[in-house]
C-alpha cells in the first residue's frame, strides 16, 4: 500500500508545482463540468426516461456537424466493419442503459448517494476482466473492494433499516454503475482503433435512438415540457458531455495515470458539494461516511491498477 500512497503524493505534488496552467485549467474545468450533472437532472421536471432522451438527442445534434467538417471523420465512419457498426450498437445500448438507470436513481435517492454509487463502475469492469477474461489481480483490488463494500452497507443499509424508499435509487445507481461498465468495455475495443469522434457520435446517436424508441412504453414523449426543462437537458448536453468529458479525454493525454484517475474520486465531491449550493441537498452522516469509504476503496483500486499499467512497483510489494 506504500508505493500506491507515495506514488499519488508524488504525481499530486507534480501537478500542483507544474507551469503547465491550461492542464490545471481544463482538468478543474472537466470535473466541475460533469459535477452539474446531478443538479441539472434535478431541476429538469420532466420523467426520467425523457431528461436521458434529451441530454442524448442535444449532444448528438451538438456534435453531428462535425461529421460534414472532417473529411478524415467521414472516411472512418464510412469504413466501419459490420463487427464494429455492431459493438457501437451494443455500446450505444449500455450508454442508454446507463443514463437511463442514473438519472432514474436521483428520483428515488439523494444526490450523494447516487453519485458515490454510480463511480463505483471500476469495481465491475475489474471483476469482468477477472471472471471472463482470467486476469490476474493483486491483494490491493480485494481489499479496496472489500472497504468499498463495507461503505456500501454503511451507506445503503442506512436507507433500509430507515424504511425509506432511498434504497431504490441505491440500487439503480449501482445498476448504472454496471451498465456504464459495460460501456467502457465495449468502448475499449473500438477505441483502440476508432478515433474519439468516430466513436462518440455514432454511440450518442445510437443511446438517443435506444432512449427515444423506448420512450412509448413509458407512456411518456418529448413533447409538453416547460422551457426551463429543455434548458437543463441542454445544459447538461454542453457542460456536461461536450466540456466535461471532452476535458477529461484532453487532460488524460498530458497527466500521468495516478493523478487523471484521481479525478473521477474528486467528481463525487463536486456533485454533493453543487447539489448543496444550488438543491440545498444535505446528506446525513451515514451517507457521508459511507460514501468517503466506498471512495477510499475505490482509489486504492483505480491507483493500483493506474501504477501496474505504467509498470510501477513489483509483485512483492504488493502480494
Amino acid at each position: 500500500m506504500e508505493i500506491i500512497l507515495q506514488c499519488f503524493i508524488k504525481e499530486a505534488g507534480t501537478f500542483l508545482k507544474t507551469d503547465d496552467l491550461k492542464t490545471k485549467f481544463v482538468l478543474i474545468t472537466g470535473i466541475v463540468s460533469i459535477s452539474f450533472a446531478a443538479s441539472f437532472v434535478k431541476l429538469a421536471d420532466a420523467p426520467p426516461s425523457v431528461v436521458a432522451a434529451l441530454r442524448l438527442i442535444f449532444s448528438s445534434i451538438l456534435l453531428f456537424p462535425a461529421v460534414f467538417v472532417s473529411g478524415k471523420l467521414r472516411v472512418e465512419i464510412k469504413n466501419l466493419s459490420m463487427r464494429e457498426i455492431l459493438l457501437l450498437l451494443l455500446s450505444g445500448l449500455f450508454l442508454s442503459l446507463h443514463f437511463f438507470l442514473w438519472i432514474t436513481s436521483l428520483y428515488f435517492t439523494g444526490v450523494t448517494n447516487s453519485v458515490v454509487l454510480v463511480t463505483t463502475s471500476p469495481i465491475f469492469i475489474t471483476l469482468f476482466s477477472v471472471f471472463v477474461f482470467g486476469e490476474a489481480v493483486s491483494r490491493s483490488f480485494w481489499i479496496g473492494l472489500a472497504i468499498a463494500l463495507a461503505g456500501c452497507l454503511i451507506l445503503g443499509g442506512n436507507d433500509i433499516i430507515g424504511g425509506m424508499t432511498m434504497w431504490k435509487g441505491d440500487f439503480l445507481a449501482i445498476a448504472g454503475a454496471i451498465s456504464i461498465a459495460g460501456y467502457f468495455i465495449v468502448g475499449s475495443r473500438l477505441r483502440k482503433k476508432l478515433s474519439l469522434l468516430a466513436y462518440i457520435i455514432p454511440v450518442y446517436i445510437t443511446a438517443a435512438v435506444f432512449l427515444t424508441v423506448a420512450l412509448p412504453l413509458s407512456g411518456n414523449s418529448l413533447l409538453g415540457y416547460s422551457f426551463g426543462t429543455y434548458v437543463y437537458c441542454l445544459m447538461m448536453a454542453v457542460v456536461c458531455q461536450i466540456i466535461g468529458h471532452s476535458s477529461f479525454n484532453w487532460v488524460l493525454k498530458r497527466l500521468k495515470a495516478p493523478m487523471a484517475t484521481m479525478a473521477i474520486i474528486v467528481e463525487p465531491v463536486g456533485a454533493a458539494f453543487l447539489a448543496y449550493l444550488i438543491l440545498g441537498d444535505v446528506p446525513s452522516f451515514p451517507t457521508v461516511l459511507g460514501g468517503l469509504i466506498i471512495l477510499a476503496g475505490i482509489s486504492i483500486i483505480l491507483i493500483f491498477n493506474s501504477i501496474k499499467s505504467m509498470g510501477l512497483g513489483n509483485s512483492s510489494n504488493e502480494e
